[in-house]
């Protein structure tokens, strides 16, 4: 019979939290490329790894906010295009949910955790098209009116799927926590 999670060494519930928060990333990157009935919204998909960012960031420093960004950001970049990068747009997200004031401007529901990531989502297209628009690709109206279709739709499908990362990691990680605490 499994030993209760109360009675593992700290160790070993480090080595849990990490298994699970890795295979959460492992769940994300698996369900990116795939667009499942429910899942699309103009032909766009969640933005899994934002869903994460947001999730990690609300309880964490701001420099962990950063880092996941960036690192979620490459792995994103690794698969689908690389230029221009995910990682810029993913860790000033992980950077402005995490320097939130969380008393002030976030409940602990996966509401607030839908809005921010409606919010981020667009400030990720955002930042993806002034990277083209730095580089010269498009010209402006066109890039406008794509970053308002793809940006609003990732937006809308992506916070309409927030809860299912969100909760999950959420109620791991308070209670991982309050497993620690003992």
């Amino acid at each position: 019979m499994a030993k209760p999670l109360k009675s593992w060494s700290r160790s070993g519930l480090t080595w849990l939290n990490i298994w699970i928060t890795l295979g959460s990333v492992l769940l994300c990157v698996a369900l990116h490329p795939h667009q499942l009935p429910g899942m699309v919204l103009l032909k766009t998909s969640p933005n899994w790894f934002l869903i994460w960012v947001v999730a990690w960031s609300v309880k964490r420093s701001p420099l962990q906010g950063v880092i996941a960004g960036v690192a979620l950001g490459w792995i994103q970049d690794g698969l689908t295009a690389a230029n221009p990068t995910h990682a810029v747009g993913l860790g000033l997200a992980g950077f402005l949910i995490s320097s939130l004031d969380k008393e002030r401007f976030l409940e602990e529901d996966f509401i607030s955790a839908a809005l921010l990531v409606f919010i981020m989502a667009l400030l990720v297209e955002g930042v993806m098209a002034g990277q083209l628009l730095l580089r010269g690709e498009w010209p402006s109206a066109e890039l406008w009116e794509r970053l308002q279709q793809v940006g609003l739709s990732s937006a809308i499908i992506s916070s309409l799927w927030t809860p299912v990362v969100y909760v999950p990691l959420n109620r791991w990680w308070d209670y991982f926590h309050e497993l620690q605490e003992r």
